[in-house]
């Protein structure tokens, strides 16, 4: 009877040192990310899914025609409502890096961009003059990923991201980046003229 228990025991023992040694890579990713922003502002950032905020689409719009995209920077989360109210998401998102770059209130999608060419702002490239001419869509090293919505907001816009690290964290110029799994399903859903506020 000894024997089994032993063998048992022995295996488990083994089994979990295999867990242990898978979780190591992981821990080393995590700590190799790049820091986007300050240290300060890491220690209150909420970092997942359970901490967004839940919002009701009457608190920041009147009415749901052609759908509502609302961008929280505080709990860095894109959230959206179809008109029929048959659908809502919320989604993890980058946020802008600083004040300066934030622009908060009402605005809507004017343009639907599919593989989007990234082209830097000019006050992007006159603090980063390293930063290409443009990226052209379908290179994974596009800024805007694999889908884009412009905002009537000039350079503003929701759009996918190259560095899946960005996402939750102040790591934009202004524009509110989604993985591009995200992206591509709500570009599926959202029309030019959908309204978007931005708090």
């Amino acid at each position: 009877m000894s024997k089994p228990n032993q063998s048992r025991r022995a295996l488990l023992s083994t089994g979990l040192m295999a867990l242990g040694g898978l979780a190591v890579p992981s821990i080393l990713r995590a700590q190799a990310l790049p820091d986007y922003e300050e240290e300060s502002s890491v220690a209150t950032a909420r970092r997942n899914v359970m901490g967004f905020r839940n919002h009701d689409w009457r608190d920041h719009f009147s009415n749901l025609r052609r759908g509502a995209i609302l961008c929280d920077t505080h709990s860095r989360a894109v959230h959206f409502w179809s008109e029929d109210e048959s659908t809502y998401l919320a989604y993890p998102t980058s946020v802008p890096m600083t004040e300066e770059f934030t622009r908060r209130g009402m605005t809507e999608v004017t343009l639907k961009r599919y593989q989007p060419t990234w082209i830097p702002t000019p006050n992007m490239r006159e603090r980063d003059p390293s930063l290409p001419a443009r990226v052209d869509g379908g290179d994974p090293k596009n800024p805007m990923g694999t889908r884009a919505m412009n905002l009537s907001w000039q350079y503003y816009r929701v759009h996918g991201i190259d560095d899946p690290a960005k996402v939750g964290r102040r790591a934009s110029n202004g524009c509110f980046g989604l993985m591009n799994a995200h992206v591509e399903d709500l570009y599926e859903l959202v029309q030019v003229g959908t309204q978007v506020r931005v708090i």
